[in-house]
């Protein structure tokens, strides 16, 4: 049963205990990144996101990529720990959703609109944060749980070449997703009185 867009956005939490289960094809997946990128606005409408999905090798390749990258800075001591939570909490996931800008794009409006040229950049990454939480509760409408990541920048440039990527995709996120192994903890909500404020 399809959830209302409320119902996926109530639903929709961060799972760190996923697996490599899919309840949807891999047609379907990528139609709900399709989906996504052609109707979620954004700045000027600029179309600036980028994304890449990767599933099976692809997306076990990624979680060593980050794996061995973070080997390299993180104190042995500290590791097993690191290495647990990659393997455990994303690299066990089915797929992973990776979002870019095209700081092309973001460069062309700058040029075009030198009047708004330092508010370009912010207003990029509030287009891929519309895109991520679209995304986001479309995977949980799905039956998938997801969690948002930022390894970035430290796995730019591997990312870039294993990939082939344009060098003006700016990795902004990653979001490994796979059918929930275990429910979430309680989630706390701070009092809308402090939050909302409505004059009428």
């Amino acid at each position: 049963m399809e959830l209302s867009f409320k119902e996926a956005l109530k639903n929709r939490r961060t799972y760190y205990t996923i697996s490599n289960k899919s309840l949807i094809t891999d047609q379907e997946i990528e139609n709900i990144i399709k989906f996504a990128i052609t109707h979620v606005p954004s700045a000027f409408n600029s179309q600036s996101t980028r994304v890449v999905l990767l599933l099976g090798e692809n997306h076990k390749k990624l979680w060593n990529i980050t794996k061995e990258t973070l080997r390299k800075i993180v104190p042995p001591e500290a590791f097993p720990a690191t290495e647990k939570k990659i393997d455990g909490a994303f690299a066990a996931g089915y797929g992973t959703v990776l979002y870019f800008e095209d700081k092309t794009v973001v460069k062309g409006l700058q040029e075009a609109f030198p009047a708004y040229a330092d508010k370009f950049p912010e207003w990029s990454n509030h287009t891929s944060a519309m895109h991520q939480l679209t995304i986001w509760a479309l995977l949980e409408e799905a039956g998938f749980g997801a969690s948002l990541q930022h390894y970035n920048p430290l796995i730019d440039e591997e990312v870039a070449k294993e990939w082939n990527l344009p060098a003006t995709w700016k990795l902004v996120a990653e979001m490994p997703f796979g059918v929930p192994t275990q429910e979430p903890g309680e989630k706390e909500f701070k009092p809308l009185d402090d939050r909302i404020k409505v004059f009428k």
